[in-house]
C-alpha cells in the first residue's frame, strides 16, 4: 500500500485529482492539507472535505497557511467560480477540519510514513515552511510531485507563469531549492490531446456515478473559462494529470532533469520557473548569472509530455 500526502488549494480540477487518490485501491491517504490559492483557505477547506465526503472516505484535512509567505493572497475566482467548485452550491460538509495545523501534520506524517509519496496541487507555502520547519522531511518524502510550471511555454496566469508558482513565489523558490525529490508536472501536461473532449465527458457522466457527476459539474465554469482564455474547448484538468504521474510515473512519457530557478524579483516575470534545459549552468561562464542554482546544486525531474489516453483512462477508472 502506498501512502499519499495531498497539499491542496481545493477547487474544481484539485477536487478531481483528489478523488482519483481517494478511488485508488492501493493508495492511502494519509491527509489533506489545505493552503489558500484559487480560493481562500476556509472554502479550499470545506471544499477538501466534501469531495472526501463524495467519496466516502474518513480522510482528515488540516487547514494551513491562509496567505502567502510575503505577499497578498491573489484568488482564481474568475476560472473555478467564487466557491471554487463551480459556484454550484454544494451543501457543507458534515466533517470540520481536524485542531492540527496543516504544516506540523505535514511534519509529523513524513516521520510517521517514511517515503511517502507528497503531491502538491496549489501554492507551495505549506511545504515552505513546513521544510523551514524541520528540513530532516526531505529525506522522508520519496517523490515530491509538483502540479506548478511552465517550463520554457506560456503562463496561464500572465505570459511567463503557471498559477501556483505565480501565487506564491517564494514558497515555490524555497521547496525548489530544499533538496526535496521534485517531479514538477506543469499547466502544458493537461492542454493538447489531455484535453477532455465533449464525446469524453457525456461518457464519463454515462457512467452514472456521484464522483463523475460532480467532477464534471464542480468544472463547469473552468471549462467556460478555459474556453475564454485559450480558444479551446473541451475540459484542462491541470491537477488531475499531476495525480495521474503521481500514480504511474510511466504516464509522463518524456521527461529530463535540470536545475530550476523560480523569478521571485521582477513582477513582469513573477514565478516564472526557469528550466536550464540546455544545461548552460555548467558553463563557468554562465556561473554568475546561475550562482544560487549552481551554489544549491539542486535539480528537479521535468515532465515535458503525458500520455494523454492512459491519464483518460485512469480518470474513468477512477471516477467509475
Amino acid at each position: 500500500m502506498r501512502a499519499f500526502l495531498i497539499d491542496t488549494d481545493t477547487a474544481s480540477d484539485d477536487a478531481v485529482a483528489i478523488i482519483m487518490a481517494l478511488s485508488t485501491p492501493d493508495v492511502r491517504v494519509l491527509g489533506l492539507t489545505t493552503v489558500a490559492g484559487n480560493v481562500g483557505l476556509e472554502q479550499a477547506t470545506r471544499n477538501a472535505l466534501y469531495t472526501a465526503e463524495i467519496c466516502g472516505a474518513d480522510v482528515p484535512v488540516f487547514k494551513g497557511a491562509a496567505a502567502p509567505l510575503t505577499r497578498a493572497h491573489e484568488h482564481a475566482h474568475w476560472f473555478h467560480g467564487h466557491d471554487g467548485l463551480g459556484d454550484r452550491n454544494y451543501p457543507a460538509p458534515a466533517r470540520s477540519a481536524e485542531a492540527e495545523h496543516a504544516v506540523d501534520a505535514i511534519i509529523r506524517l513524513c516521520h510517521a510514513e517514511p517515503g511517502l509519496t507528497l503531491v502538491t496541487l496549489g501554492p507551495l507555502t505549506n511545504v515552505a515552511l513546513a521544510v523551514a520547519k524541520d528540513p530532516s522531511i526531505v529525506g522522508k518524502i520519496a517523490r515530491c510531485v509538483v502540479m506548478g510550471g511552465a517550463p520554457c511555454c506560456e503562463g496561464n496566469v500572465t505570459p511567463a507563469a503557471e498559477y501556483n508558482i505565480w501565487v506564491d513565489p517564494e514558497a515555490a523558490r524555497m521547496v525548489f531549492r530544499g533538496g526535496l525529490p521534485i517531479e514538477m508536472v506543469g499547466w502544458h501536461v493537461s492542454r493538447g490531446d489531455s484535453v477532455v473532449t465533449e464525446d469524453e465527458i457525456a461518457a464519463i457522466l454515462a457512467l452514472g456515478t456521484a464522483k463523475a457527476r460532480f467532477a464534471i459539474d464542480c468544472n463547469g465554469r473552468a471549462k467556460e473559462a478555459y474556453f475564454v482564455q485559450t480558444g479551446e474547448r473541451g475540459l484542462s484538468l491541470a491537477d488531475p494529470t499531476a495525480m495521474a504521474v503521481a500514480l504511474d510515473r510511466t504516464i509522463g512519457t518524456t521527461w529530463s532533469r535540470h536545475f530550476v530557478e523560480i523569478e521571485c524579483a521582477s513582477e513582469s516575470t513573477r514565478g516564472m520557473t526557469i528550466v536550464d534545459r540546455l544545461n548552460v549552468a555548467r558553463n563557468a561562464d554562465n556561473a554568475v548569472a546561475w550562482k544560487h542554482a549552481l551554489g544549491t546544486g539542486i535539480k528537479a525531474d521535468i515532465c515535458w509530455t503525458l500520455d494523454a489516453a492512459r491519464f483518460k483512462a485512469m480518470l474513468v477508472e477512477t471516477l467509475k
